[in-house]
């Protein structure tokens, strides 16, 4: 899927991920938990998080249908962070049944209206501009990141494995110049090959004078990299939203670096600041 355009049966194996990702966090939220645990390291309690999931879903379940909406933030990490506080503020529901229900409603309700546009349509989102598939993308990434927090802390499995994270890899990899820490980057000049352990595509991240730019190897292949980082999926997926430690995975063998400069794998994901 990532770095070129999904045809037919891509598509559909993004909406039914959608869809079976909802259904998973729908289960989770209906297995008896309480919905005042909180979340480890996070402000939110699971109600609070499953809350906000119903609101995400169907704003962009609203941007796939072309609804002309107000900007949601200003597409910054802290922009979206006030506008998801602003919008909990205005939906109290914290019942984990009813939640549960809205989550796959608004989840069917994003796949039935982008299944009516073409995945190259272009929409407006929280991120920024995109084209429809890497919306549906942005979704799944989304439900993912708050459905492990939610089983986390409800000490219940998670629903993140490597074909879910395959298909998030597209915005994750368009997200990332959007998100790069200023400060930390600095004028760093690095390329970095970035992948997954058992697949073979591989994303090149350029850095020039600090400017950030991500593109399949396969489409624009770059010359040798500085650093090349290969991570086990999962803990990929973790480190990009800011959910585990880089250090830690490298320690345990989860991310393996090499290159000419393998000491920058460390601190690669300092550079971004997660929504």
């Amino acid at each position: 899927m990532a770095g070129q355009l999904l045809d037919v049966r891509g598509r559909q194996e993004l909406h039914d991920a959608v869809l079976a990702a909802a259904e998973d966090i729908a289960a989770l939220l209906r297995s008896g938990g309480e919905g005042t645990v909180p979340i480890p390291d996070a402000e939110w309690t699971v109600a609070e998080a499953a809350a906000h999931l119903v609101l995400a879903n169907a704003l962009m379940a609203e941007i796939a249908a072309g609804v002309d909406l107000p900007l949601y933030g200003d597409g910054t990490p802290g922009g979206i962070a006030a506008a998801n506080a602003a919008s909990l503020d205005a939906f109290p529901e914290r019942d984990l049944a009813v939640l549960a229900d809205g989550v796959v409603d608004q989840a069917r309700a994003y796949v039935e209206a982008a299944g009516q546009r073409a995945g190259t349509e272009p929409v407006v989102t929280p991120m920024g501009p995109m084209v429809l598939d890497i919306l549906g993308s942005y979704l799944l990434t989304h439900m993912l990141g708050h459905g492990w927090d939610m089983a986390r802390a409800l000490r219940r499995p998670h629903m993140v494995d490597r074909r879910r994270v395959e298909l998030c890899l597209p915005f994750l990899f368009a997200a990332m110049p959007r998100v790069v820490v200023p400060d930390a980057v600095g004028d760093l000049n690095a390329t970095f090959t970035l992948g997954l352990r058992g697949s073979r595509e591989r994303w090149s991240a350029r850095f020039t004078s600090g400017s950030l730019k991500v593109t399949p190897k396969a489409v624009a292949p770059d010359g040798p990299s500085d650093c090349t980082i290969i991570s086990e999926p999962v803990t990929f997926f973790l480190i990009a939203l800011g959910r585990c430690s880089p250090w830690g995975a490298i320690a345990r063998g989860r991310v393996l670096a090499w290159g000419r400069r393998p000491r920058l794998a460390a601190a690669f994901a300092t550079y971004f600041r997660a929504p």
